[in-house]
């Protein structure tokens, strides 16, 4: 198969997949290095194609997950516990975690997809980052950090705001 007419059908897989799918895994189907894909996903985005690279594996941004309101939130916390418990909150009260944003002194700017909408993708997200031995982003920046999140209402979001102030979470409340 040629290197264009595998990545239009690893484009189809993903918009057709309502889960995200492991590089490993396309390029055990391909035939391909896992690297072959990361580097067709990196052409595909370079073309408009809506795919993000999650810790669950890569993912079509359907357009009904673009609905509702996108807020940042600035929140803080310094263990796995505690970010276990933010990211909970921020589900329970409807949110999709898109992403983890840090500010960087020498790099400016670093984000990391998530794209987390239930308690089973938080679960796997925080076994994920316990078996890896790696640490999270804002390790970088003592606990600090940012969340994109779609939440589906203003009443959500006040709600999400009291909780994570309840929890003393909130960053910019130090």
């Amino acid at each position: 198969m040629k290197s264009a007419e595998r990545r239009k059908e690893i484009a189809r897989l993903l918009e057709g997949s309502g889960e995200p799918l492991k590089g490993a895994e396309l390029a055990s189907r391909f035939e391909v290095s896992r690297q072959v894909i990361v580097q067709d996903l990196a052409l595909l985005r370079a073309e408009g194609a809506a795919l993000v690279a999650t810790p669950q594996g890569y993912l079509a941004v359907q357009p009904d997950q673009t609905a509702g309101l996108m807020k940042t939130v600035a929140t803080r916390h310094n263990d796995f516990p505690s970010m276990e418990e933010e990211l909970l909150i921020l589900i329970e009260e409807g949110a999709r975690v898109l992403n983890v944003i840090v500010e960087h002194p020498l790099y400016g700017e670093i984000t990391g997809s998530l794209m987390l909408a239930t308690k089973r993708d938080v679960h796997h997200f925080m076994e994920k980052m316990r078996e890896s031995g790696g640490e999270p982003l804002a390790s970088l920046t003592g606990g600090v950090h940012l969340h994109r999140i779609q939440v589906p209402d203003e009443r959500s979001w006040r709600k999400i705001l009291t909780r994570l102030r309840e929890r003393d979470y909130l960053a910019a409340e130090e």
